[in-house]
């Protein structure tokens, strides 16, 4: 009998790769025998690189890069040696949690670190194939620090570089591109995109992601202005260059400048990353597929990874069990999106805290994971 245990982390409690030991434990105290295979998920977000490293036997390392206020930070990345790619969480060099709360002000962030990270890989590593998460950015620059770190000139009418943070956008002039680091045109880029937003616009990233990064209207005003004098300069150098694309106004444009400079193609979250970890081969041979989450609820249908296991395993007519945290009154919705059942793992009243304490959870998910595989073997014949 074969298992799949591939359960989102259960933040601030559990990663990916210890809720599916806890399946596993669990499957080991029972009367029968059962291999189970655990894969670390994630949807492209925080924790990509720690779960496609844990799911390929990857390497997570770490280098000093230009972190969203300039100042030196430690980012971490993964490498997945089979296959030589490179995974890198946009967040880790130029992520929200990175700028204390008083200081976001998406005018004076970078992405110059995310740049050098990606030149980092490839002349340390070798790495031609890139998986990158750009969700949780600080930034709304166009991605032009990337794009300056990688050899692209920004510059201003005197044909000086332009400043490398969103306020640069309103000196630029003029763009070149001939300084673009030579080994970009031997890369792939596969973006982890889960939102369809345009670059300028009502729904462009300024309007609608700006704000949360410290922006207030004015600041929306004057930067979306400028991205769409940036896109068309772009266009000029990059005719392919489609301001108005889905995604390209992920991650404050970031989603633009992947697309227009470096020809990376932007996927849904879940499927680039269940594709990087080889999911769909190991679930073809399953009897029975665990997955799940810190919270599942009727919006979890919307591009989280729980979901995007259990669209692949109905492709292959297996049972899925979801096991979270916390289950709100309209999970039952997610019933209709391959989740045949769902249970919470809290075994009692407690509060958030005491639920989300790692040794409290782990022991909880392992509790109920064993019931919810007692009750399967017994739909099965078994007799326990």
């Amino acid at each position: 009998m074969k298992i799949v245990a591939c359960i989102d982390s259960f933040k601030g409690s559990l990663t990916s790769q210890q809720a599916g030991e806890a399946v596993r434990e669990a499957a080991a105290g029972l009367p029968i025998h059962a291999d189970v295979e655990v894969i670390p998920v994630a949807d492209g977000g925080e924790g990509t690189v720690h779960a496609l490293c844990a799911a390929t036997g990857g390497r997570v390392l770490r280098t000093t890069v230009t972190g969203p206020l300039g100042y030196a930070v430690e980012a971490e990345y993964g490498i997945l040696d089979a296959t030589k790619t490179a995974v890198i969480e946009m967040a880790s060099a130029a992520g929200l949690p990175l700028v204390p709360e008083p200081l976001r002000d998406p005018m004076s962030t970078t992405t110059y670190g995310v740049g050098e990270l990606i030149l980092h890989v490839i002349r340390t590593h070798g790495c031609r194939r890139f998986v990158i998460g750009i969700g949780g950015s600080a930034t709304n620059d166009g991605g032009t620090g990337m794009l300056s770190a990688l050899g692209v000139a920004f510059l201003r009418a005197d044909g000086t570089p332009i400043a490398r943070c969103g306020r640069g956008l309103g000196e630029l002039a003029t763009i070149c591109t001939e300084g673009l680091a030579p080994e970009l045109a031997e890369c792939q880029f596969r973006i982890a995109c889960d939102v369809t937003n345009p670059l300028t616009g009502p729904n462009g990233c300024s309007a609608v992601y700006a704000p949360q990064k410290g922006a207030d209207a004015k600041t929306v005003a004057l930067m979306d202005a400028w991205l769409a004098r940036y896109a068309d300069l772009t266009h000029a150098v990059c005719p392919a260059a489609n301001a108005a694309a889905p995604g390209a106004g992920a991650a404050g444009g970031m989603g633009f400048a992947f697309c227009a400079y470096l020809g990376g193609q932007l996927l849904p979250g879940v499927e680039l990353i269940l594709d990087a970890a080889g999911l769909d081969e190991q679930i073809k041979t399953a009897d029975l597929v665990i997955t799940g989450e810190g919270r599942m609820d009727g919006q979890s249908c919307m591009g989280k990874a729980p979901m995007g296991v259990a669209a692949c395993a109905k492709r292959h007519g297996k049972p899925v069990i979801g096991l979270a945290g916390a289950l709100t009154r309209d999970a039952d919705a997610l019933n209709g999106y391959g989740i045949d059942a769902m249970f919470s793992i809290v075994q009692g009243p407690c509060t958030l805290q005491e639920a989300m304490d790692p040794n409290t959870a782990y022991a909880n998910l392992r509790a109920t994971a064993a019931q919810a595989l007692r009750l399967w073997l017994c739909g099965r014949g078994y007799a326990l």
